[in-house]
């Protein structure tokens, strides 16, 4: 089953492949219950994927309708689900940031990775100006309530409520409408961006860009309107409109970066 599935993935997705036909095999033969860390949207893809294959059933939650970052509850498919708890807990931090320094979600992301906690054991990030609400693992979140006492040099407090008194943040977006010879990857991000598609092309075939949370390499990639694009140190943007061809031939897209 792993051969079969590998064709369909890009190479560097194999580990996690492996372990969700792992994961498969175990509720279908061993009629055992996993419920996953959490998972970015291409790895709850693979997981869609795969679970078509077997005859389990899947149930996503993170928190959240919207949420972004999701953990899957794996079984049997004779298994009933709606009653099992999601496993996440909410926790706030607040801060007295006196109007010295605003706080945003890599702050947050660094402190919590600082206590030596694993990415995928958090979900989703929710930054408001004087406080952050933090998706976690319910495993964790006592252990985080009690030693997360700073965020970027600034003191922190933090209490654990339930997750009906999560404050969704709003997603930023700075509007940007470009002018392109073409849907490449590497001409667009290099705009976004601000620098040369020379320098931008190093990056992607080193394997630090995603398109849609999937790793992509080649720098000529086409985007397509809807398309979310990511790339280690650079930020995340989303084509969000393709408006049709100038009077000189190039293409007019809308792009959002993310804040």
């Amino acid at each position: 089953m792993k051969q079969e599935a590998y064709v369909h993935f890009h190479p560097d997705e194999r580990p996690f492949v492996d372990r969700v036909v792992e994961w498969m095999e175990r509720a279908v033969h061993g009629h055992e219950l996993k419920r996953t860390d959490f998972l970015d949207p291409r790895q709850i893809e693979i997981v869609s994927s795969i679970a078509n294959r077997y005859d389990v059933t899947v149930r996503l939650s993170g928190g959240y309708a919207e949420a972004e970052r999701r953990r899957a509850l794996i079984a049997p498919d004779y298994r009933f689900l709606d009653d099992e708890p999601e496993g996440i807990s909410l926790l706030e931090i607040t801060s007295d940031t006196q109007g010295h320094l605003e706080l945003d979600h890599g702050d947050y992301l660094g402190a919590l990775l600082g206590l030596g906690i694993k990415r995928d054991r958090v979900g989703d990030l929710h930054v408001h100006p004087e406080f952050c609400h933090c998706l976690l693992d319910e495993a964790i979140a006592e252990y985080v309530n009690i030693h997360l006492r700073q965020v970027h040099r600034v003191h922190v407090l933090t209490e654990l409520l339930p997750l009906t008194r999560l404050h969704p943040a709003q997603t930023q977006l700075e509007t940007m409408s470009l002018s392109v010879a073409s849907m490449r990857l590497d001409g667009i991000a290099s705009d976004v961006h601000r620098i040369s598609r020379t320098k931008i092309v190093d990056p992607i075939r080193a394997g630090r860009c995603r398109v849609n949370w999937k790793v992509e390499e080649d720098p000529s990639t086409p985007l397509r309107e809807g398309d979310v694009v990511s790339m280690q140190g650079f930020g995340r943007f989303k084509v969000l409109s393709v408006e049709g061809i100038t009077k000189k031939g190039r293409q007019r897209v809308v792009v959002g970066k993310y804040l």
